[in-house]
């Protein structure tokens, strides 16, 4: 009886493949999973501080777009907002704009600035808004900064200067909020406030008082007097930085 040799291994059938085809199918397997475990295995041994931004957005990114190469999509996002503090405080509108992001990946992102603005909240909430000041200026610029719109908060104090409540009074246009004294001082009687602190944004990125400003400020301020109501700042945040009525003198 004769042997046949042969210089080629057998074909051995698995799950109705041969081990050519296995092989064959294990070279079609997206790039982008290979990419996913370097990331991934990155951020676990060196930590977010070792990701650019890009990279740290196209973590996140994973499990809101499981099947497809999200660093396209990332990187779209960081040339679109500018950073990834600026993506995540984005509005649904335009996030949406960007190709590759649809209604739940809009909503995803979106959860990265509502759960930081949730934990600044609750650091603030037990402490006097005094005496951790450059926290409530740091909530502000998350919560404010990158806005397309201005709008005007007020933070509502009790006589320990605990917050009651945060509230966003007014939403107005690009360069303009209408605020009425009036309505100010009547929602501080209402919480049974003892003081408040104003806040809008600038969203042309420049936080100088404008004279408009001012002149509200002013108007507040001699509103609540009668009643007991202080005005212990009015801050002005932008993405560039923040302006203090307080300290600049203009209180």
């Amino acid at each position: 009886m004769a042997v046949k040799f042969s210089l080629y291994p057998p074909k051995v059938m698995v799950a109705g493949h041969t081990s050519n085809q296995i092989d064959k199918m294990s070279d079609d397997k997206p790039h982008y999973l290979g990419h996913r475990d370097r990331l991934k295995t990155k951020f676990k041994t060196k930590g977010a501080q070792a990701l650019v931004d890009y990279e740290l957005l196209e973590l996140y990114l994973f499990r809101s777009i499981p099947r497809r190469d999200t660093k396209p999509i990332a990187k779209d996002l960081i040339a679109k907002f500018g950073s990834f503090a600026a993506v995540a405080s984005a509005e649904y509108n335009r996030l949406i704009e960007v190709k590759g992001v649809g209604d739940a990946v809009a909503k995803d992102i979106m959860l990265i600035n509502a759960a930081s603005l949730r934990m600044m909240q609750n650091d603030l909430s037990d402490k006097p808004i005094l005496s951790s000041w450059s926290a409530l200026v740091q909530y502000c610029h998350a919560a404010m900064a990158y806005s397309s719109i201005e709008e005007f908060r007020i933070i509502f104090l009790n006589k320990h200067n605990r917050i009651i409540v945060d509230e966003v009074h007014q939403q107005g246009t690009i360069d303009h909020t209408p605020v009425y004294p009036r309505e100010v001082i009547k929602r501080a009687l209402e919480l049974a406030a003892s003081a408040i602190v104003l806040v809008h944004n600038h969203p042309s990125g420049d936080p100088t008082p404008s004279p408009g400003d001012v002149k509200m400020t002013e108007l507040i301020i001699e509103a609540g007097k009668p009643i007991g109501v202080a005005v212990h700042d009015h801050l002005i945040i932008s993405k560039d930085g923040h302006a203090s009525f307080k300290q600049l003198g203009l209180i």
